[in-house]
């Protein structure tokens, strides 16, 4: 499914050969994300990521480096998560020069001009103004709070707006230096390539990128103990509500098992809390459930937007949904029916060259081991229902809960006494 190459430098080169596309996506994965902030920092990941696109010797202004991808078809972008940031364009083809040679320009080059520096820091913060102004947005920064307090897995990726005041040029260089190494960036290609070509390509371009050692981030604190709540007072037609408790690690032995529980309980409109929440008892529109997982910590939540008079109601329902995956298990049809689910999502993804790039390089730059396709298959086809109670028996705790809550309510108003399991 993929070739892999490692330079003297530590870069690493992976390939997936798709001779019947004729796009080809690269993907550049640097292993550094929120998490490795400190709190003065916070932000400064992210504030990279928008410089990088703002000019370089080469093409000096934002619209040069567009107009470069653009001006042949192609598609590229970028994100910044906790724990990885990545810089992707997918092309057709014959272009993979141009595409590689644009991000590297952008990776090693960007110029960090200070007027644009003042300028891309006005535009995040209109950024980090439209996740407070938007509730549903606003109540997932509320319970990642609950979930990790005080730590910068709990902060917005973007920053706040004090945090991203101090940040000037210097530190800007300072933090992409330490951490935007070449063995801790893994590149990753996708399409109708050759994997010695491809090699060839990017070690020209990339093989004096001199090496060096990454920092490491701030272990998480697993100490909850009781039900922690967040309310947040906003005069709205809708309540926003996330329920979570902490989850695991990103390559724990169960974390097949958690997807296809959350498969069960939240995903798609066959799944539990849909069918319960939403076509019986017309408690919301939107609700689903979901899982993160980072290096040594994650969660599992539910999100849903309801109607405030019906708040209650709606937490109710949702506790009684975990605990029913507690007390029952699921029926072997119904974990059948979430396994070709899983499946069938997994394989329709793989058709494209980007999600093929990202499947790769994600996991090199985050897991110890990288998984194909038809691992994962096998490991999803292994689960058992016993293994999906015994997960959510672990997992859904009373004294673990948290519970976040934008809407009209004045702090506290009743809803300590739901957080029960």
């Amino acid at each position: 499914m993929y070739r892999k190459t490692v330079l003297d430098n530590g870069l690493r080169i992976l390939t997936s050969a798709m001779p019947h596309t004729r796009s080809v996506s690269i993907g550049f994965f640097v292993g550094v994300g929120s998490r490795y902030e400190l709190d003065e920092q916070g932000g400064v990941s992210h504030f990279i990521e928008h410089m990088l696109f703002k000019g370089t010797a080469k093409r000096p202004t934002a619209r040069e480096i567009a107009v470069a991808i653009e001006g042949i078809g192609g598609v590229f972008n970028a994100s910044t998560g906790r724990e990885a940031s990545l810089y992707w364009a997918k092309v057709a083809q014959p272009h993979l020069d141009i595409a590689i040679d644009v991000l590297v320009d952008m990776l090693r080059r960007a110029k960090f001009e200070p007027e644009e520096i003042n300028r891309e820091r006005r535009v995040i913060i209109e950024e980090i103004n439209l996740t407070l102004d938007t509730p549903d947005a606003l109540v997932h920064l509320l319970i990642n709070e609950l979930v990790w307090p005080n730590h910068p897995l709990g902060r917005d990726v973007a920053g706040t707006k004090e945090s991203l005041g101090t940040l000037d040029r210097e530190g800007l260089l300072t933090y992409l230096k330490c951490h935007y190494q070449p063995s801790n960036t893994v590149v990753s290609v996708a399409g109708n390539v050759e994997h010695e070509a491809v090699v060839g390509k990017i070690g020209a371009f990339l093989g004096d990128w001199a090496m060096g050692e990454a920092a490491s981030y701030r272990p998480a604190e697993d100490n909850q103990a009781e039900p922690r709540l967040r309310i947040h007072y906003r005069e709205t037609e809708q309540a926003q509500l996330c329920l979570s408790v902490p989850g695991i690690p990103r390559d724990h032995p169960d974390r097949f098992k958690l997807r296809l529980l959350n498969t069960v309980l939240g995903e798609g409109m066959s799944s539990r809390l849909f069918t319960e929440i939403r076509e019986k008892r017309g408690l919301a529109y939107s609700i689903n459930s979901y899982v993160s997982a980072m290096h040594d910590t994650g969660a599992v939540g539910v999100y849903a937007g309801v109607d405030p008079r019906r708040i209650e109601d709606a937490i109710k329902a949702i506790l009684a949904e975990w605990d029913r995956l507690r007390q029952e298990s699921v029926p072997a049809d119904e974990l059948a029916k979430a396994k070709e689910f899983v499946k069938g999502r997994l394989l329709l993804q793989m058709e494209d060259s980007f999600s093929v790039a990202a499947w790769f390089g994600r996991q090199e730059v985050l897991s110890p081991e990288v998984l194909t396709v038809n691992e994962v298959i096998e490991a999803i086809d292994a689960v058992t229902v016993t293994d999906i109670q015994r997960v959510a028996q672990g997992l859904f705790l009373g004294e673990r809960l948290n519970l976040a809550v934008v809407g009209p309510f004045e702090a506290g108003k009743g809803f300590r006494e739901l957080l029960e399991l």
